[in-house]
C-alpha cells in the first residue's frame, strides 16, 4: 500500500506456502485439542463464571474487506465478509455492522475466515457463509442461517477453504441456485465445484464439471447466475470460464484469452441488458497482479466485447510502470448499462473505481473527483493524507439507491451517496489482528495497542477511533514491540516494520513519538520486540525476521543514540524488564526451556530455571506489576507456572491445565495481589479468566456468545480499574469488558 510501508504484514504471502500470514498461526497437539469441546459449550461443573459486558474498542475497519453483498430485494440489508474476522450484517436503523461469527470457539479458530457469502433472493432471511481460513488447517464448513445470521447451523465440507490465502477477494464462490432455493453451488480451491441439494446439509462434486485441481490452488474463483444460467470461473490456467449446459458444464465459446484474461476475478449480471461483466487479472490477487481486463458477454447472442477502462502497463506521470489487475464489479439494478469496476494492486498510481453508464463504452474514474472524509477514522491518513484505496477487490451498487456505492479496501469500506463525497461505512466492523496490549498506570490513555498492518494506537477513548490516528514519526506497518518504563510510565517505546526507522520513543505516554537517533543495522530486516528498564534508562531490543531467523539482541543506555550487541542474550527471545528493579531483565528461551536472567541492566545474561516447556515460540513470561522477580510463564497445554525468585525456579499452578497468555490489572479491594487475567483452560474449554487470589481459583469472564476464535496473543487488565480487561483477537479487533456489577 502506498500509505504504509510495504513490509511483511499479517496478510503478506508466505514464501512457498501460498497462504497469507495472520498475526499468528495457532496450533495445539491433538491430545490437547481433543480435551476441549469444539462448540464452546459451558464449562463443566466446578468452574465459576461472572457476567461481563463485552464491547469492541473502536478503531474502524483496519482489515481487508474481501466481499460486500447487498440483498437484491430488501432495502438496507447488506453483508460484508473479511479474510480472518468473520462476516457482518448491516443494520440500517442503527447505521452499523453487526458481527455474525463471534460465537466461534477456540478450537474452531480456522472458521473465522469467510471465503464466500450467498443470499437467497426468494427467502431474504436465509444466509450462507463458506468458512475456512487456511486450506492447510483442515476442511471448511458452510454455515446456514434462517434469521440473517443471528443463529447458525454448521455443515461440514469435504474440502478445505482459504479465506486468508491468495484469491480471497475473488467471488463470490458460493451461490444459491436461482431456480431452486434448496440447491447451493460452491467453488473450492482444490476439490472443484461442489453442489448441495439440501440447503447445504450435504455436499457432492458437481456432475460434469471438468476441472478439479490446478497448480496455483485457486480452483473455482466464482459462481454467478445470469438469469437461470450458471457460470463458473476457473483460476488455475486453461479455460477460464465455464457455463452449465444441461446436466454438465462446458467452456464458454469465444471467451477472452491471454495473460490479461487468465483468471476471472469477479462477475456481475445486468438483467435488463442480458450482459454478464467479468473482471480478469493475471493472478487471483490481491498481490502480484500486473495486468488485467474487463469483458462483457451478451448472454443472448454469445458475443464477447472487451470494455477495459484503462489498459494496464502504461507509465505514470512520475515515470513508474502502471501495472495492475481488475477486481470488483457491480451493476446498477435501477439503471440498465450502468456499472462500476475496480482496479487492484495499482501501487504506482493508486487504485480507483471506474463507472460507466453505457455498458462499458465510456468510463469515468471516481477517484479523480472524490472528496474523502476520514475524520471519524483518522488512522486512514497513514500519517499523511488519505488515499482512495488499495486491494479493491469488491464493490457494490445498492440495488435500491443508484448513488449509494461501496467498495472494500485493505483497511476499510468506503461509501458514497452522491458519487463525490466518500466516507468509511465501517461503524461496528473491526478486523484488526492484535499482537500487543499495554495499559499504563497513569496518563490520558488507559490503553495502547500494537496491531498487525497498522502499527500502534493510543486509545484516549474506547468508543471512538483514536483521534491521533496511527502512531507516526515513524509510521509502522505491523508492530513488533511496545513497552513503558514501569516506574516512569510516561516513557514508552515501540518497534515495528517500517520503511524508515524501526524504533521510537515517547515522553508523554505514547501521544507523540520520535525515532531512535540510531538503530542496529539488522533492525530494518528483523525488528523484533523491545523492553525498557523500570526507570527508562536501558533499552533491550531483540531481533527476529518474519521467516523465523533470529539475530543477536542489542542494548542501549542512551535512549537509542547508540547500541551494543548482547551476546549472552538468547537469540529471538522476548526481553522482559523487571517492574521494580531497573537492573534486572529476563528472557525465556523457548527453544531450550530456559529462563535467562540479568542483574546488570541487560549487559549480560545467565541461565536461571531450566527444563521448562520448550519447542513453541508462543510460550511467554510476564511480570507481575509492583513486584520484583515475580514471573508467570504461559506454556499453552503445558500449563501455567510461577516464579517468585526472579526466574531461578518455577512452580506449576494447579488451578488450570492450559495457559496461552497472561496479563495483570488492579487488585480487588480486599486482595493483596494484582488481578490476573488469562486465556486458558480450567475445565473443558479454553476461555478468558480472572483470578483475584494469585491464581488459586479462576472466574470465567467471557461467555459462549463472545469467543472470537483464537485469542492467544495479548491480554491486559487495567491498573486503574479493577475487573476491566482488554483482549486481543486475531481478526476481531480489541475486545474489552467490565464486570456487570462495576461498570465505570
Amino acid at each position: 500500500m502506498t500509505e504504509a510501508p510495504r513490509t511483511p504484514r499479517r496478510r503478506t504471502v508466505l514464501a512457498g506456502a501460498g497462504v497469507a500470514a495472520a498475526a499468528v498461526l495457532p496450533g495445539a497437539p491433538a491430545a490437547a485439542a481433543s480435551a476441549r469441546t469444539a462448540s464452546g459449550s459451558p464449562a463443566t461443573a466446578g468452574s465459576a463464571a461472572q457476567p461481563h459486558r463485552w464491547r469492541t474498542a473502536v478503531i474502524g475497519g483496519t482489515g481487508f474487506i474481501t466481499g460486500v453483498l447487498f440483498h437484491p430485494r430488501v432495502k438496507g440489508l447488506a453483508y460484508a465478509r473479511t479474510d480472518i474476522g468473520g462476516a457482518y450484517r448491516w443494520e440500517q436503523w442503527t447505521s452499523q455492522w453487526v458481527p455474525l461469527n463471534d460465537r466461534t470457539g477456540w478450537d474452531d479458530w480456522n472458521l473465522m475466515g469467510v471465503e464466500a457469502i450467498a443470499v437467497d433472493e426468494a427467502h431474504p432471511d436465509r444466509l450462507y457463509l463458506a468458512v475456512g481460513t487456511y486450506t492447510t488447517s483442515g476442511n471448511g464448513a458452510v454455515l446456514c442461517s434462517g434469521d440473517r445470521g443471528a443463529t447458525w447451523t454448521r455443515n461440514a465440507l469435504p474440502a478445505a477453504l482459504g479465506a486468508n490465502e491468495n484469491g480471497r477477494g475473488t467471488g463470490e464462490r458460493l451461490l444459491v441456485d436461482p431456480g431452486d432455493s434448496d440447491t447451493l453451488w460452491l467453488g473450492t480451491r482444490h476439490d472443484g465445484l461442489l453442489t448441495s441439494a439440501d440447503r447445504g446439509n450435504t455436499w457432492a462434486a458437481a456432475t460434469g464439471f471438468p476441472a478439479v485441481q490446478g497448480a496455483s490452488g485457486q480452483g473455482v474463483t466464482l459462481v454467478v447466475a445470469a438469469g437461470r444460467t450458471l457460470y463458473a470461473g476457473w483460476g488455475d490456467g486453461g479455460t477460464a470460464l465455464y457455463r452449465r449446459s444441461g446436466s454438465g458444464w462446458a467452456a464458454v465459446p469465444g471467451q477472452p484469452s491471454g495473460e490479461s484474461a487468465k483468471v476471472p476475478v469477479r462477475a456481475a449480471y445486468d438483467r435488463a441488458t442480458h450482459a454478464l461483466y467479468v473482471t480478469y487479472a493475471d493472478t487471483a490477487g490481491p498481490n502480484d497482479q500486473t495486468t488485467g481486463s474487463v469483458h462483457r458477454l451478451n448472454t443472448l447472442t454469445g458475443r464477447w466485447t472487451e470494455v477495459t477502462p484503462v489498459q494496464p502497463g502504461g507509465v505514470t506521470a512520475g515515470g513508474a510502470a502502471d501495472t495492475f489487475g481488475y477486481g470488483g464489479v457491480s451493476v446498477d439494478a435501477r439503471r440498465p448499462g450502468t456499472l462500476v469496476v475496480s482496479t487492484n494492486n495499482r501501487w504506482s498510481d493508486t487504485d480507483t473505481l471506474f463507472r460507466s453508464t453505457d455498458g462499458g463504452r465510456n468510463w469515468t474514474s471516481l477517484k479523480d473527483t472524490a472528496v474523502l472524509d476520514v475524520s471519524r477514522t483518522p488512522y486512514l491518513n497513514w500519517g499523511t493524507t488519505a488515499k482512495f484505496g488499495w486491494w479493491i477487490q469488491t464493490a457494490g451498487i445498492d440495488p435500491h439507491d443508484s448513488e449509494h456505492i461501496v467498495y472494500g479496501t485493505g483497511a476499510t469500506l468506503y461509501a458514497t451517496h452522491d458519487l463525490i463525497r466518500w466516507t468509511p461505512q465501517i461503524r461496528g466492523l473491526e478486523e484488526s489482528a492484535v499482537v500487543l496490549l499495554v495499559s499504563p498506570p497513569a496518563g490520558r490513555a488507559h490503553l495502547l495497542s500494537g496491531l498487525g498492518d497498522i502499527g500502534v494506537m493510543y486509545h484516549e477513548s474506547l468508543t471512538s477511533s483514536p483521534s491521533l490516528g496511527m502512531a507516526s514519526n515513524p509510521v509502522f506497518g505491523t508492530a513488533t514491540g511496545l513497552a513503558f518504563a514501569a516506574l516512569k510510565p510516561s516513557y514508552t517505546v515501540r518497534t515495528g516494520w517500517s520503511s524508515g526507522s524501526n524504533g521510537a520513543c515517547s515522553d508523554d505516554g505514547g501521544r507523540t513519538w520520535r525515532p531512535f537517533a540510531a538503530q542496529p543495522e539488522i533492525a530494518a530486516a528483523a525488528p523484533g520486540p523491545i523492553a525498557v528498564s523500570a526507570d527508562g534508562s536501558t533499552l533491550l531490543w531483540s531481533f527476529i525476521h518474519w521467516d523465523g531467523t533470529t539475530y543477536a539482541a542489542h542494548r542501549s543506555t542512551d535512549g537509542g543514540a547508540s547500541w551494543a550487541e548482547v551476546p549472552s542474550f538468547p537469540r529471538g527471545a522476548t526481553p522482559l524488564a523487571d517492574p521494580v528493579d531497573p537492573s534486572r531483565f529476563h528472557a525465556y528461551d523457548t527453544g531450550t526451556g530456559t529462563v535467562f536472567l540479568s542483574t546488570d541492566c541487560g549487559a549480560t545474561f545467565t541461565a536461571g530455571a531450566t527444563g521448562l516447556p520448550s519447542g513453541d515460540n508462543q510460550f511467554r513470561i510476564a511480570a507481575a506489576p509492583g513486584r520484583s522477580g515475580d514471573l508467570w510463564l504461559s506454556a499453552k497445554w503445558n500449563g501455567l507456572h510461577r516464579s517468585t525468585d526472579g526466574g531461578v525456579t518455577f512452580t506449576r499452578i494447579g488451578s488450570c491445565w492450559a495457559s496461552y497468555v497472561v496479563g495483570f490489572g488492579k487488585a480487588a479491594e480486599s486482595a493483596g495481589y494484582p488481578a490476573i487475567f488469562q486465556v486458558g483452560s480450567t475445565e473443558t474449554i479454553t476461555a478468558v479468566h480472572r483470578s483475584d487470589d494469585a491464581g488459586a481459583s479462576w472466574l470465567r469472564i467471557n461467555d459462549d456468545a463472545h469467543q472470537w476464535g483464537w485469542t492467544g496473543a495479548a491480554i491486559s487488565g487495567d491498573p486503574r480499574i479493577h475487573g476491566r480487561v482488554y483482549l486481543g483477537t486475531n481478526g476481531r479487533g480489541i475486545q474489552y469488558a467490565d464486570p456487570e456489577w462495576e461498570r465505570p
